[in-house]
């Protein structure tokens, strides 16, 4: 298989990941600003910290408002990670290896990136965002359906996996990072009482609160929330199960010894870590940043390994 027709496919994974998690995360905030008080502030910088992309939208905007942040993530052409962004990589990874996917696969993601480029509009907004953002999550999760059920799982489809859960593993952990209570202004109220409400959001940024609820029966509390995000091994958006996703995908794949070792000792390291000792001793932070190396370091391991022989692509994002 061609290093450049596998990072092609391996980025269009990724980015549509990229695409649905962040339009599930400004859904879940927007819920949750539903939910909330009046009385309370709620910080939508908040959003951008969990995308890593701060300094580019301080270099760009002067307010952290609700419509200045929305944008950012949904619309902004300097935001490479925007759902805009993303979706409009993802086609044109998809566009120049059509003779490799379904047929159906590149009519699904045309239609999902022009969709979501006519109605941008409506996302940014208030009064269509959810019909917006459910619509682009739903073509999404049909896309990855679709290739799933309809692509010979080779080793072009190794790569699909592997890059689609790379970024949702990168994804949890920043969700896990910036955290429920970073969500309320500094100078607003104590966050205490909205814990759960808080928290909640949270889960319903990965898809994960029915299924929380039904198996770890407990009060919402962050304790139980992180662990659950971060070592449920039976939830397909958690950080280990995606790591062990990552892991079969790449015990596939030729060539494999360095990316896989690194997976291996990743994968351990989510799932060894005592939560509740970490939350309590404030160590959190430290040691999901060790986490994120871990991720990196596995991307930059398949770029040396597989695409590092290609052409400059049609993408410019790193992990």
């Amino acid at each position: 298989m061609l290093s450049r027709v596998a990072e092609r496919v391996y980025w269009m994974a990724r980015y549509v990941e990229r695409a649905e998690n962040t339009a599930r995360m400004v859904m879940a905030f927007n819920l949750l600003a539903l939910d909330m008080p009046k009385s309370v502030q709620l910080s939508w910088k908040g959003l951008v910290e969990v995308t890593g992309n701060e300094v580019s939208f301080d270099n760009h905007y002067q307010r952290d408002d609700e419509r200045n942040c929305v944008k950012f993530l949904l619309a902004d052409a300097d935001n490479p990670s925007s759902v805009l962004n993303s979706l409009r990589a993802a086609r044109e990874n998809v566009r120049t290896t059509r003779d490799l996917v379904p047929s159906e696969a590149w009519e699904v993601m045309n239609e999902l990136y022009l969709f979501a480029r006519d109605h941008i509009d409506q996302g940014i907004g208030k009064r269509g965002r959810f019909e917006f953002l459910s619509e682009v999550i739903q073509r999404c999760q049909t896309l990855t359906g679709l290739l799933a059920g309809t692509m010979s799982h080779d080793a072009a489809y190794d790569f699909i996996r592997l890059g689609r859960n790379l970024e949702r593993a990168d994804m949890g952990t920043r969700q896990i990072d910036v955290g429920a209570l970073r969500h309320l202004k500094k100078d607003g109220e104590d966050p205490e009482p909205y814990e759960g409400l808080l928290w909640t959001s949270i889960l319903r940024s990965e898809s994960g609160f029915q299924m929380y609820r039904q198996h770890v029966k407990r009060r919402i509390n962050g304790v139980d929330v992180v662990r659950y995000l971060l070592q449920d091994k039976a939830f397909p958006r958690s950080v280990t199960h995606a790591l062990t996703q990552v892991q079969d995908a790449l015990e596939k794949l030729p060539n494999n010894e360095l990316p896989l070792r690194l997976v291996i000792q990743a994968r351990r390291h989510a799932s060894s870590a005592q939560v509740d000792e970490l939350i309590k001793e404030d160590g959190l932070h430290a040691f999901i940043d060790v986490l994120q190396r871990d991720i990196a370091d596995i991307h930059g391991a398949n770029a040396e390994t597989w695409f590092l022989a290609a052409p400059a692509q049609v993408q410019t994002q790193v992990a």
